[in-house]
């Protein structure tokens, strides 16, 4: 049973940073079940760092909303405001696609290409800046977007790694979940949350048995060298990453955060998300009507479930 903690939150760097701007996008799902788990994942994140306080700007564009242009115009303002002191968190959710020279996040309309993000998100005067991509193909976005005093994370290694990720979901999770925060400090920082998600993503493709078609990486030292899995003392590689708490759990509020009801929920949607990726992988063994049954009856369940999170 998973012990989960209440969102009371704040971004802070050992102490709380002067203001905190987060701007998460879910792009095109092409599918209406890609579109509901985007939507929602989105969504999830935009409770989660509305909960941080006065310090925090929330910017979430989902659905309609996520176009390149209003991606744009919303980079633009944070670019107009963000003080270097600042930190500034950008969340890609969706599908991307990468044709061995530029990698392009799907949204409604025209895509936005990972330099024309690099360029936008150049201009944000924030020192430390964190962007986790958590879409397929993401890997191919690596190159291009990291710099020095920016985090990135993939969810892939490489642009090659084309089918739909599940890590978006355990990365959302692990900001939600006590058992991320490792070192017991009460907070839960972007390295934490990698591992975390890292590790479910793997567990689930082997509880498949499947071949796992993603594999998370991230580089956050700005050299230019290879992005990794693991952090490393002898390089730096995971330094920034570490020092980036996202999640920080307040005392007096850790026993509501035990009610069983609550658990139990999250322990239902977790296993409403891991039986529709199952189906999407099942789908070319099944019926055509089999298939959307089982996927509407399953996407409803999680709708119930979820309407009962949100109360």
């Amino acid at each position: 049973m998973r012990c989960l903690l209440p969102l009371l939150l704040w971004v802070v760097a050992g102490i709380a940073r002067a203001e905190a701007y987060y701007v998460t996008v879910a792009g095109l799902g092409g599918e209406p079940d890609y579109e509901q788990r985007f939507t929602q994942q989105a969504a999830d994140l935009d409770r989660i760092f509305k909960a941080v306080g006065s310090t925090a700007h929330v910017f979430t564009l989902a659905g309609k909303d996520a176009t390149r242009a209003r991606v744009t115009s919303t980079l633009r303002g944070v670019a107009a405001v963000a003080k270097p002191e600042d930190d500034f968190v950008l969340i890609l959710i969706g599908h991307g696609s990468f044709d061995g020279v530029e990698y392009k996040f799907n949204l409604p309309g025209p895509d936005i290409t990972a330099t024309e993000l690099a360029q936008l998100c150049g201009k944000i005067a924030s020192k430390r800046q964190l962007m986790v991509n958590t879409t397929s193909s993401s890997g191919g976005s690596l190159g291009v977007l990291a710099k020095k005093g920016r985090a990135v994370i993939a969810a892939t290694k490489s642009g090659t790694e084309k089918n739909a990720t599940v890590f978006a979901r355990y990365w959302v999770e692990a900001l939600q979940d006590a058992r991320a925060d490792m070192d017991k400090n009460e907070s839960i920082s972007a390295l934490e949350a990698f591992q975390y998600a890292a590790t479910k993503t793997a567990a689930f493709y082997d509880s498949q048995k499947r071949l796992a078609t993603e594999h998370a990486v991230f580089t956050d030292t700005g050299n230019g060298g290879a992005a990794v899995r693991v952090a490393s003392k002898e390089t730096g590689e995971g330094r920034l990453l570490a020092n980036l708490a996202l999640v920080r759990f307040g005392t007096e509020r850790t026993a509501t955060a035990a009610s069983p009801a609550k658990r139990n929920l999250l322990a239902k949607k977790e296993q409403l998300e891991a039986r529709i990726d199952t189906l999407k992988y099942q789908r070319a063994a099944m019926s055509p009507q089999e298939y959307r049954q089982q996927m509407t009856e399953s996407l409803v369940a999680l709708a119930k479930v979820q309407e009962e999170l949100d109360k």
